[in-house]
């Protein structure tokens, strides 16, 4: 007997957390009856529907590392029509980003259809690391640099970076390059952190997740997770 959003996220439907919303929304049904309780088991006979559709629990997982051009969405589809990370991945698959990058944003994405592995690298309680370049207006001040380093409080809550490195600054153009890691994953939260002291990112790139990069690929350009790497990801849950 296995929990049944776990037994959802690992049929690719969508992520353990989406899956919680749906079961608590009333919209799956267990052998026809309609479950909102978060800790229903099911077991492997049993038929489950979301919105009508039967999950199919031996669909093949497929994961996919790509490096994300700026103006795509991180989304399945966009009622404004505009450009889909998935669009860009060769696949009758339904995948899915695991986690978002802003609109504008590039670099590393993690796409899958496997929902147990995207509540992984998901949950905070596993503290993955992410690191990302920001472009910046202005330049960083020592005093800035230790408030960085100590923690910025956004929302109530502190977000404190791994590691905080300035890798260029322009003094003529007043703007600067900076390494920032974290583990955070909250929405736009590098830029949150940066408008907090005061200096807008003008560009952003997430180059590493975890211990994958995209440095071998173009913008644009996706490969393939080998089952190395899969089962490496799958040890960043926390014992």
């Amino acid at each position: 007997m296995e929990r049944l959003q776990k037994v959802i996220a690992s049929s690719g439907y969508t992520s353990r957390r989406k899956a919680e919303e749906l079961i608590t929304q009333g919209k799956v049904y267990v052998n026809g009856k309609q479950v909102k309780e978060l800790g229903t088991k099911v077991n492997y006979e049993d038929v489950i529907t979301i919105d009508g559709n039967v999950i199919n629990k031996e669909i093949q997982k497929e994961y996919y590392l790509l490096n994300k051009p700026r103006n795509y969405i991180c989304s399945l589809s966009d009622e404004k029509k505009r450009k889909t990370v998935v669009s860009l991945i060769e696949t009758s698959t339904r995948i899915y980003p695991v986690g978002r990058l802003d609109y504008d944003t590039t670099g590393l994405l993690i796409l899958t259809n496997d929902g147990e592995l995207a509540n992984i690298l998901m949950h905070p309680s596993n503290n993955v690391e992410k690191v990302y370049i920001a472009k910046i207006e202005g330049i960083l001040m020592v005093e800035e640099i230790k408030r960085l380093s100590e923690g910025i409080i956004i929302d109530k809550v502190k977000c404190k970076p791994k590691r905080v490195k300035v890798r260029k600054k322009d003094l003529e153009k007043n703007t600067e390059i900076v390494e920032i890691s974290i583990v955070e994953g909250r929405n736009h939260i590098v830029k949150r952190i940066f408008n907090e002291i005061g200096h807008e990112v003008i560009k952003l790139k997430r180059e590493k997740y975890a211990f994958l990069d995209v440095k071998d690929l173009a913008s644009g350009e996706y490969r393939t997770l080998s089952l190395k790497e899969v089962k490496k990801l799958y040890n960043l849950k926390s014992k």
